[in-house]
């Protein structure tokens, strides 16, 4: 590990659906990609010119087929990238463009553009929150801002940025919501307002989560050993949140970890997964989900070692 500094990071995570259907990517003559099934039936024609390494025979792995570049014939269309359909062949929403391609599901949702309007799609290709907006932000700690009468302009720093309207605050079920006075550390703070805490939970679901807040003195400290400067203990305490549900061909609540209940996603090594069961449980390492024990094993080891290459790190792990 190397010295770094708090960063939020925004890597999506992969799919990790129980494969019912076998459906493959293929390329045709003229380099255009579409879907077949394992019997070679059509399920969406080759039409896509794709700008990614999708090769001939690739397994589509998602639980919607997403074509990475554009459509033969038709025009380009403003903040979108790519084209999502479900596995019958259906067409379903172009996705919002974002970092130099799709955008990222987060917190389990995804924007989409629609008449130039941004709205909210789950895993499964399902629309949660109609296209009503201009512009939404990607949702953190259950909640997105949003805004109307605003658009994407040059600003000074030569980067696009959005500019004028009038904004607002969105819960996940695309309800306008309303600043509060804060009544708990757990409340969300949003351009100096606050907004209520988000998340409710069953039993079950709470005991999902004491299993990780058994061990957040020990993740904590594996967070911060490389970050400076010197944090407080207050300051280093993880927030564990369940931030999507099994559903089909999801079969796993995912769990984010935010720093001192402020809603700031901190690390995609700090995303877990549990079963539907409760039973297994893993770290999503990037492209990879490691089974928990491993990935805490791992975490620690690195830990050990970064602190005799760096033994002045104000932020120690204590083993």
């Amino acid at each position: 590990m190397k010295k770094t500094l708090l960063l939020i990071s925004m890597i999506p995570i992969l799919s990790f659906s129980q494969k019912k259907e076998v459906l493959k990517y293929f390329i045709s003559k003229d380099t255009l990609a579409g879907v077949k099934d394992q019997n070679g039936k059509i399920i969406v024609p080759a039409q896509f010119k794709i700008y990614s390494d999708l090769k001939d025979g690739d397994p589509v792995q998602e639980e919607t087929i997403y074509f990475d570049g554009s459509k033969k014939g038709e025009a380009k269309e403003k903040n979108t990238w790519g084209y999502v359909y479900d596995k019958k062949g259906n067409f379903l929403y172009r996705p919002f463009f974002y970092d130099n391609g799709a955008d990222y599901f987060n917190e389990g949702l995804r924007r989409f553009v629609k008449n130039g309007k941004v709205g909210f799609a789950d895993r499964t290709g399902k629309i949660t929150i109609e296209a009503r907006h201009d512009f939404v932000s990607y949702f953190e700690y259950g909640y997105a801002e949003f805004c109307d009468g605003c658009d994407w302009e040059q600003t000074e720093d030569e980067h696009k940025g959005i500019v004028g309207g009038t904004w607002g605050i969105m819960n996940t079920k695309g309800e306008t919501v309303k600043p509060i006075v804060k009544r708990s550390e757990k409340d969300r703070e949003i351009q100096g307002k606050y907004y209520a805490y988000p998340f409710q939970y069953n039993q079950k679901e709470k005991t999902i989560l004491q299993f990780f807040e058994k061990q957040n003195k020990t993740l904590s400290e594996l967070y911060y050993v490389n970050v400076y400067p010197l944090k407080s203990e207050a300051e280093k305490k993880l927030v564990f949140e369940i931030v999507e549900r099994p559903k089909e061909n999801f079969p796993y609540y995912q769990i984010n970890t935010y720093a001192s209940a402020k809603g700031n996603m901190i690390s995609d090594r700090f995303k877990f997964m549990v079963s539907e069961d409760g039973k297994e449980k893993y770290a999503i390492d990037f492209n990879e989900k490691i089974p928990f024990d491993q990935w805490l094993n791992n975490e620690i080891k690195d830990a050990i070692q970064y602190q005799k290459d760096n033994p002045d790190n104000p932020n120690k792990f204590v083993k």
